[in-house]
């Protein structure tokens, strides 16, 4: 909170406003308009992808299990994320709206879908939950392992850590863009102003200040990696970004907009806040259980 305190005074100092009123649709296709949000989502899996790839060639290990385990990630991340979106923070919404959950589309009286279906516009995928996505991550590792019989759980998650960190900055540019996942008014005349959203007050650039921390975990990760001794213990990467992630996401909500969700009833803290705390302790636990990361990984 110390750190954060000290940043919001210094960025005080300044009388910077960025008017941000982006196209958030890239292109349009025969009626399908393609986001900015989406874009980054793609950015994300073929940088991870190749980041995964890179670590099978250091290691020696063989690629005909990146594929698969590729499928399984993108698959499980999605699922994960889109059901912590609708159970974590928008039940409320969704149970009068179930065919939205997994569809890209969403209720509206005066659009057309593909000029076939009256009352329903296409959107593409816009509310993902990232605790959700940690969720589905750990179930799709485990009905990958349970299938391939390839590795152990550790091993492939402390290897995730790193392109999961930067395509965590990805996404947050991609919320940025769509001008959501808002942060708190900064009561000064510095900030962000989103007119898109009929503001004319500034607000903290949350979305930003997470991208940009989520990009120095990464290169934190990424250097920690390169230590033979780091790598080949497991648990030890996944403790630090465990930590590392949850903390940046329990700090950065402080200058965020409420969501929604179970802060409803659980209050003291926002939904984000009390979804981290269960991963952080389980990163200590990776970090301090000598029984888990005293192994060496051949």
């Amino acid at each position: 909170m110390i750190l954060f305190h000290k940043l919001y005074i210094y960025l005080n100092m300044f009388t910077y406003q960025i008017n941000w009123s982006p196209n958030e649709i890239l292109i349009e296709i025969f009626g399908f308009s393609i986001y900015v949000y989406s874009l980054m989502f793609i950015l994300a899996f073929l940088l991870g992808y190749n980041l995964f790839k890179s670590f099978f060639n250091k290691e020696n290990i063989d690629e005909k299990y990146l594929d698969p385990m590729l499928i399984y990630m993108v698959v499980s991340i999605f699922l994960g994320a889109r059901l912590g979106e609708v159970f974590f923070y928008q039940w409320g919404y969704y149970q009068n709206h179930l065919v939205e959950i997994l569809l890209p589309i969403q209720e509206s009286p005066n659009s057309s879908l593909l000029g076939l279906i009256d009352g329903y516009k296409f959107t593409g995928y816009r509310g993902l939950a990232s605790h959700g996505a940690a969720i589905g991550v750990f179930v799709g590792l485990y009905l990958f392992i349970r299938r391939y019989n390839f590795k152990s759980f550790l091993w492939i998650f402390d290897r995730l850590t790193i392109p999961i960190s930067i395509g965590g900055a990805f996404v947050r540019i991609g919320n940025f863009f769509n001008s959501e996942i808002l942060g708190k008014y900064t009561n000064s005349d510095w900030g962000v102003i989103f007119e898109n959203r009929g503001e004319t007050l500034p607000r903290h650039p949350a979305q930003l200040y997470e991208s940009f921390c989520y990009i120095i975990l990464f290169l934190i990760l990424y250097r920690l990696y390169q230590s033979s001794n780091i790598r080949n213990k497991q648990g030890t990467l996944s403790g630090y970004f465990l930590i590392g992630l949850c903390s940046i996401r329990f700090m950065v909500e402080f200058v965020k907009e409420s969501q929604g969700g179970i802060e409803s009833f659980l209050p003291g803290l926002s939904t984000g806040q009390w979804l981290s705390i269960p991963f952080i302790i389980l990163g200590l636990y990776l970090l301090f259980n000598k029984k888990v990361n005293i192994k060496s990984v051949n």
